[in-house]
């Protein structure tokens, strides 16, 4: 069988050509030699903020240094400092509810509970609630859930179900903005419905979990101006609020499932909060070089090639003599050794890209796409410059793979690019094998499409053992501490080939929704993980 490189696919759509046998093999000893050194226990899992990081990033930073490139961070250097803040809650909050006229003192993480907050030590609340539908909003395919409802200082109940009649990665991205469309239309707060076991998770663990978030010199976060309460609420509670509101919960989720829209209304019930957040400011650096390019007239613009260091750290809990480290070889050390070899290749070529790549180490990933996004909203580089993007997530470099997965390659020209470069190699370009799981927000390219940037998340597919590999995976190893190099992972996937120019330029083709103040078409925020058989996440919702 032909040996296939996800690097070099990675590379191709910015500027590559076939590799020499011999460098193949070199190549991968390369690879691996990096994941072993970015998976190793002495980084301690490579937790944002931690020395491990920090380490990692240093070495990152020197492999970029040694292969000529550029530094691309603040002030001259290879790093962006992005500026953290940790939220706790100082004492169990208090939470009641009344509904028509009858106030109960709510049980904290049985009942509901609340998510500590990075921009306000104290949150005192008694307002009303509204159902708002799915919480969504998007003018382009007309879709309003808050037409008709004055939810001005109030807290908002939305479904956390897919958006009926909408494409799911759409569907997500409409879904990951509730919190911020929430906030736009003036609500104060939100409340997810979702499924029993979801729930249960979401009370027990909203008010136990630190939330983290960057937070700039302007007081911004990730999430803008967005909604200042997050509750959760079990669903026996939220089952009580529709018994006496113009429609019952169970007659809505039929609606939902039979494809129906649905429509809001007040809620006959009114939400008191008191909460006390500690925080715990920290920095954690992005890393950052960039490869000038080769045209005059086009090397001011840039492709963005990146993937992120960082991973889970520590395991808190573990017992003496356990593993408690979550090493991280797949997610990420081998997409990071993976965007390292391809930088060599082109250095090596002695013929750069057209246009100027900018090379991208992100810090922050596992706690909702943080590092990337406060790149995002505070590039070291003109926004309008940057012009595509391809990111480097979790390579499953378990099998053979014939096929790619390329998230976000249906709404701009940037599939056209990847279908390309695949069929040179005689790999196919295989659609959403996973929709439910709604990977397309759930990576670092998330705040770039949000910031106009056509970009798309590579993946292995699943094509020849993939789909067997990938749900192993998955159910096994994925943010767990068996994600380390006692894997039998094929080095050989890895290597990248010497480069030629072809050139990445994007456009959008297929937009999903306006920001005012953007200068693209796309908005939103990082979701949180839902899927229940993702076992070990410790991804915390920003």
């Amino acid at each position: 069988m032909k040996r296939i490189s996800l690097a070099f696919l990675a590379a191709l759509l910015i500027g590559a050509a076939p590799a020499r046998p011999s460098e193949d093999l070199l190549a991968a000893d390369r690879i691996r030699g990096h994941v072993e050194f970015l998976a190793s226990d002495i980084l301690e899992g490579r937790d944002t903020g931690s020395h491990g990081h920090l380490i990692a990033a240093n070495y990152v930073a020197s492999e970029f240094r040694k292969l000529g490139l550029k530094p691309g961070g603040a002030n001259g250097s290879y790093f962006l400092d992005v500026p953290f803040r940790r939220a706790t809650l100082a004492n169990p909050p208090a939470i009641s509810m009344t509904i028509n006229g009858r106030t109960t003192k709510l049980v904290v993480g049985k009942d509901a509970a609340v998510r500590p907050n990075v921009t306000r030590r104290e949150i005192a609340l008694n307002v009303p609630l509204v159902f708002v539908g799915h919480g969504v909003r998007d003018a382009r395919l007309g879709i309003d859930d808050y037409s008709g409802l004055d939810v001005r200082g109030k807290i908002v109940v939305a479904l956390a179900d897919s958006v009926p009649g909408v494409p799911s990665e759409i569907s997500a991205h409409l879904r990951s903005m509730q919190v911020e469309t929430a906030g736009a239309q003036g609500a104060i707060g939100l409340i997810e419905i979702n499924d029993a076991v979801t729930a249960i998770s979401q009370v027990q663990r909203f008010g136990s979990r630190p939330v983290v978030d960057w937070i700039d010199a302007g007081g911004r976060t990730s999430r803008g101006g967005a909604a200042q309460a997050l509750v959760a609420l079990s669903s026996e509670w939220t089952e009580r609020l529709f018994e006496r509101a113009p429609r019952q919960l169970k007659a809505i989720r039929a609606d939902v499932a039979a494809g129906k829209k649905v429509r809001g209304f007040q809620l006959p019930a009114t939400l008191s909060i008191a909460a006390t957040s500690n925080w715990q400011d920290f920095t954690s650096p992005e890393v950052l070089a960039v490869l000038p390019g080769s045209d005059p007239q086009l090397a001011r613009e840039h492709v963005v090639l990146m993937g992120h260091l960082d991973h889970l750290g520590l395991y808190p809990d573990a017992k003496p003599g356990q593993d408690a480290i979550y090493n991280g070889a797949l997610d990420n050390a081998a997409g990071v050794a993976t965007m390292i070899e391809a930088a060599r290749d082109f250095v090596a070529s002695g013929k750069p890209p057209r246009r100027s790549v900018l090379f991208i180490a992100n810090t922050g990933e596992e706690y909702g796409l943080l590092g990337a996004g406060y790149f995002a909203s505070h590039p070291t580089i003109p926004a309008q410059q940057i012009v595509g993007l391809v990111d480097l997530d979790m390579p499953l470099l378990l099998y053979d793979f014939t096929d790619v997965v390329a998230f976000g390659a249906d709404h701009s020209t940037t599939g056209r690019a990847v279908a390309a470069a695949g069929s040179s190699m005689h790999i196919g370009l295989s659609p959403d094998p996973m929709p439910q799981e709604t990977l397309f927000v759930r990576s670092d390219h998330y705040p770039f499409v949000q910031a106009g940037v056509p970009a798309v998340f590579l993946m292995t597919g699943q094509a020849n053992g993939g789909a067997q590999a990938w749900q192993k995976f998955l159910a096994e190893t994925y943010h767990t501490v068996k994600d380390d190099l006692a894997q039998p992972i094929r080095w050989q996937a890895g290597p990248n080939s010497r480069s030629s120019t072809i050139g990445l330029r994007a456009t959008w083709r297929t937009p999903i929704s306006g920001r005012s103040g953007m200068r693209a078409t796309i908005s939103g925020r990082p979701t949180r993980l839902r899927s229940p058989r993702l076992k070990g996440s410790r991804y915390a919702e920003p």
